[in-house]
Parts: C-alpha cells; sequence; structure tokens
C-alpha cells in the first residue's frame, strides 16, 4: 500500500510538544484506520540525535541533506533553538529544496522563522506563537505576520501559532485526506477538541474568564471568545441560544456570575489587553477585532478597566515573554 511519507525537521533546541504533537496525530491515524496511511519521519542534519528545550534526546531517523524525492508533508519545529537554524545557510537550503518538492509544506510555532528565512512565506499570510509575531513581522517584513489565529493556510503553506496548536492544524490535515469521521476517532482518542477553528483566536485562550459547567452555555462562550469583532448583542446572543434576552440574562447571572454584556466587554477587553501588549497592531486594528468600532470607544472602556490608556498601557506592559516562552 503507498505510503504518505510526513517528514518532521527537528534540531537541537526543539520543541518536543512540536514534535509530538504531529506525529502522535498522525499515528493516531494510522491506528484508526488511515488508507493510505502515514510513514512519520524525525529529520536532523546529519541524521543525529537532538536535544530539546526540555533536555530530552530524539534520534534522528533521517539526514536532512541527503532526503530525496516527494513528500506529502513537511514540518519544521519550532523551539528556542530557531534562532540558529534560521541563520544558518545549509539548513534553510535544505528546508527549501525539500519544499520544493512537497504537497503541503507546515511550521509550527517558531519554525515559521525557518520557512520564512527560506522564502517559503514571501507574499503570504501566515502566524506563530503570539509571542513572536512581532519579531517574525520585523525581521521578515515580507510576510504577512497575522498573530492572532491558531493557524493558517495559505495555498500548500500552513503555519501554527504555538505548541498544541500543532496538534489542531495536524486534526485538519487528517480531515483533509481521510474525511471528518477519522479526525473525530482521532480527537477522541487525543481527548481534545474535534478540532479548533483555525481562526480562533489566541489570544481567547489567555482570558481569565472561568468556563460555564453547562453545556449550551460553554457553547455560547466559546462563540463570544472566538468572535469577538462580530455582532455580540444581548439580542443576538438570545437568539443564538434560542431564549428571550430576559432569560439569557438570568442564565448569565447564574452560570457566569455576570450579565451577558459585561461579560462580553470584560472579554474584548482582556483581547485587547493581549494585543497591545504582544503585537504591533496599530490601535485601531485592535479595536476593530475586538468589537469595539471606534478606538475612541476602546480608549473609554480601556481607561475605566485599566486606569490607562492603550497607548500608556502598552508603553508600560511590553512583554518580555519572548525571552522565557516559547512553541
Amino acid at each position: 500500500m503507498d505510503e504518505r511519507l510526513v517528514v518532521v525537521v527537528g534540531y537541537d533546541g526543539a520543541e518536543l510538544l512540536d514534535i509530538a504533537c504531529v506525529t502522535t496525530t498522525f499515528a493516531a491515524a494510522n491506528r484508526f484506520g488511515a488508507a493510505p496511511p502515514y510513514r512519520v519521519e524525525l529529520a536532523s542534519p546529519g541524521g543525529a540525535a537532538i536535544t530539546c528545550d526540555t533536555g530530552l534526546v530524539l534520534a534522528g531517523q533521517q539526514r536532512l541533506e541527503r532526503l530525496v524525492g516527494a513528500l506529502d508533508t513537511l514540518v519544521v519545529s519550532g523551539g528556542f533553538g530557531h534562532v540558529d537554524v534560521a541563520d544558518d545557510a545549509r539548513f534553510v537550503g535544505h528546508v527549501r529544496r525539500l519544499a520544493r518538492d512537497s504537497r503541503r509544506v507546515a511550521s509550527v510555532c517558531t519554525g515559521a522563522s525557518v520557512l520564512a528565512a527560506a522564502g517559503l512565506l514571501d507574499g503570504r499570510r501566515a502566524t506563530t506563537h503570539w509571542a513572536f509575531a512581532a519579531h517574525l513581522a520585523a525581521r521578515y517584513p515580507q510576510v504577512q505576520v497575522d498573530p492572532t489565529p491558531i493557524f493558517v493556510r495559505d495555498g500548500h503553506v500552513a503555519t501554527a501559532a504555538g505548541v498544541t496548536s500543532a496538534l489542531d492544524l495536524t486534526l485538519a490535515f487528517v480531515e483533509e485526506d481521510h474525511g471528518p469521521d477519522l479526525a473525530r476517532h482521532v480527537s477522541r482518542a487525543l481527548v481534545t477538541y474535534l478540532q479548533r477553528p483555525g481562526n480562533q483566536a489566541q489570544m481567547s485562550l489567555f482570558t481569565t474568564v472561568p468556563e460555564p459547567e453547562d453545556r449550551g452555555m460553554r457553547r455560547l462562550v466559546d462563540h463570544i471568545t472566538t468572535h469577538l469583532g462580530g455582532d455580540l448583542s444581548a439580542a443576538a446572543l438570545a437568539a443564538r441560544a434560542g431564549m428571550s434576552e430576559r432569560h439569557l440574562t438570568r442564565v448569565f447571572l447564574h452560570h457566569v456570575h455576570d450579565t451577558p454584556a459585561r461579560y462580553v466587554r470584560r472579554v474584548r477587553l482582556e483581547a485587547a489587553a493581549v494585543l497591545l501588549t504582544t503585537t504591533s497592531l496599530p490601535v485601531t486594528a485592535i479595536a476593530a477585532r475586538c468589537g469595539f468600532g471606534t478606538t475612541e470607544t476602546l480608549r473609554q472602556a480601556f481607561t475605566r478597566r485599566y486606569g490607562a490608556s492603550p497607548a500608556a498601557f502598552r508603553a508600560g506592559h511590553s512583554r518580555t515573554a519572548a525571552r522565557h516562552t516559547v512553541g
């Protein structure tokens, strides 16, 4: 039987989860009858073992330099070591060469910097871990960096945000190759969502709002956090939930301990705060993306909540997380 050859590119300083989320998802698809099955191999410089960020060592299965032939999927992992390999012309050259013969090309987290260095993201929309988005955009201005989604697909090239977003992207690949039923079996085996949509905001993962226990309310809360720029009026939410606005308010107060309007405002403000401190997006874009419409509306609400204007908040809360977080 033919196989789909998947090559995951690793290096010293790669993030173990970036690799494992991809390899485990494809392996699970095989267990549930993927036909043709996936053959997943780890390629590294010289075929040598790599030491991951955690200190664990993975054995290389293929020499990056000697890999030839058509690949189904090429995936470049992320990790703190991405800085060195993105500056390594030989390493980048082999990734570029393999990409030419691959049906699909992808990166996880900071692996996007390797694809960018290879010119594979020129003119394309791409994402990376939120803490590194500004760096990627500054170093590779020809790349249309969007720090918001958990993954982006632009033609045959895909980029995933960070760490476990690789699982979401790989599930999307499995569904594309073998249909939603097999992807559903895989997601259940991995005890994860069937798959979060690629355009779900990374920032929605960091809000401090507690998740309600009621299933219907969880679905409504998920809708709010993933559609911050949409119509989240009480009328629209009530229609979506299939109840009156008055009953919606009672349900919100019971499960979320807040009214729908205050809840939406809180989530939007937290999302705006994340974007202000982790991206270089202009305040006008943040206001629109988070559902405030105008910068003045955002400024007033933001000042009431945080005691500072968006511009002052950004200046005083620039994140140093890029030095401490990677995926």
